[in-house]
């Protein structure tokens, strides 16, 4: 079945249209409650960043939840990785996220937790689809849902994430920038490192509802490389305005994405034999962190681009660590989902162990020339991968002789393809990649 309204991650899109609009989102808190309610009397945590829409959506879905039945417990402004934990601790039966991610403030969208704090079945998703098509009924007003606000929820969630590294661990005499993206975790990732004795420099805590993730944060590492070296910072953190992305910078201002701080982790694991033998990464994964992988002995298992297929291909993998190089990292051992904190918890928990700076942990890994070209799909032409395309790329690949790959990637959301082309000589990959570019439009071009 095609689902209708859920994307890979929820339903997201520009505030004021398609589905991003009060009347659909009311009607989707009903038919959420519907669903959940068919269970026996439930329970819905909602939980939100700081984008200005959040206020609007927050209140449509809680009028809709309560008049299906439900009751509401109201989270305010919380990192989505802690909407996923305190689902599972006030004993929910699904938590709502109210986020757009790492997108701007004019957009917003609306992701699903299961009592578990996991990404929704697919089999509810569906349920509540088909719940849209029905009228919304308000239920008899004895039997309407309450509504309460979990006042602290914040200090929950930050015991939380100081819990997932050692008891004694001590950050004493560490001085770190933190740059929360003016999102949600504004006032919690600083209480988080400065309660565990770090000296922390606040960057991007001053939401104003519009300015999130707006040249800050994960997406835009630069404030935090600036604030570094301006500092003199031993290193520093970037989170995206949800929560669970992390980008991290190093004394010399030199930044490691999510593949590098993937490697770090599970090396550290594999040394504490806790790791197992594979771990997940993304068709985007550079070909680098898969090679420094191999050398330890571990396997890296691709998944199709996103969190939620990392987590499915780590669930059937049995595998306990999978992230992205935009920064997603889940580490099942710890917790449910991609949590930007708790990954930036783990690296210092290696820095701390090994008595190793950041720089010194990324030494062992060299990432490859990666460059990507997206090649726009003309007249509603769908992307297939002809003979003669076929054949390019294997011209390309017998080029690269074992030292790259290719990878030709039809977009989910826009009309083009994106040709990526990965080696080690930069130059090399460079040119393979704009000549591939240029022989897959032309063939494209009917």
């Amino acid at each position: 079945m095609t689902k209708k309204y859920f994307g890979t991650d929820g339903i997201r899109g520009a505030v004021g249209k398609g589905s991003i609009t009060p009347e659909f989102i009311l009607k989707l808190g009903w038919a959420t409650g519907k669903v959940f309610e068919e269970q026996g009397h439930c329970k819905i945590v909602i939980g939100k960043d700081t984008r200005i829409s959040g206020y609007m959506f927050e209140s449509a879905l809680e009028a809709g939840l309560v008049a299906a039945g439900a009751d509401v417990h109201l989270l305010g402004p919380m990192p989505t990785p802690g909407i996923a934990y305190l689902t599972r601790t006030l004993r929910a039966n699904a938590g709502i996220v109210i986020s757009a991610s790492h997108n701007p403030h004019y957009d917003n969208g609306i992701k699903f937790f299961s009592s578990e704090g996991k990404k929704l079945a697919d089999d509810i998703e569906y349920a509540i689809e088909q719940k849209m098509d029905e009228p919304l009924v308000v239920v008899e007003s004895p039997s309407l849902g309450k509504a309460s606000r979990v006042e602290d929820a914040a200090g929950r969630y930050i015991e939380f994430c100081k819990s997932t590294i050692p008891p004694m661990m001590d950050l004493s005499g560490l001085k770190m920038v933190v740059d929360c993206a003016h999102g949600s975790t504004y006032h919690i990732a600083p209480f988080v490192f400065s309660e565990l004795g770090a000296e922390v420099v606040k960057i991007g805590v001053e939401p104003n509802g519009v300015n999130i993730n707006d040249g800050c944060g994960a997406t835009s590492p630069k404030a935090l490389t600036e604030a570094v070296l301006s500092h003199a910072a031993d290193f520093g953190v970037a989170l995206d305005g949800d929560g669970d992305r992390l980008i991290m910078v190093d004394h010399l201002g030199e930044v490691l994405d999510g593949d590098e701080i993937l490697y770090i982790l599970a090396k550290t694991r594999l040394d504490k034999g806790c790791l197992g033998s594979t771990v997940v990464g993304t068709l985007m994964t550079n070909l680098g962190v898969e090679h420094a992988l191999n050398r330890l002995g571990v396997d890296l298992l691709r998944s199709a681009v996103g969190d939620r297929h990392v987590i499915q291909l780590m669930k059937e993998s049995n595998s306990i660590l999978g992230g992205e190089g935009s920064g997603h990292i889940i580490c099942a051992d710890r917790t449910t989902t991609g949590d930007g904190i708790i990954s930036a918890l783990q690296v210092l928990e290696t820095m701390a162990g090994e008595s190793k700076s950041l720089h010194e942990l990324k030494s062992d890994i060299q990432k490859y020339p990666q460059r990507m070209i997206n090649v726009k799909l003309k007249g509603g032409v769908k992307f297939v991968m002809t003979d003669e395309i076929a054949v390019a790329v294997k011209e390309v690949e017998s080029t690269l002789n074992g030292s790259g790959r290719v990878l030709l990637r039809p977009s989910g959301t826009e009309p083009l393809v994106r040709v990526m082309v990965e080696g080690e000589n930069l130059a090399l990959v460079e040119s393979l990649a704009l000549e591939l570019s240029e022989t897959v439009e032309r063939l494209l071009d009917v």
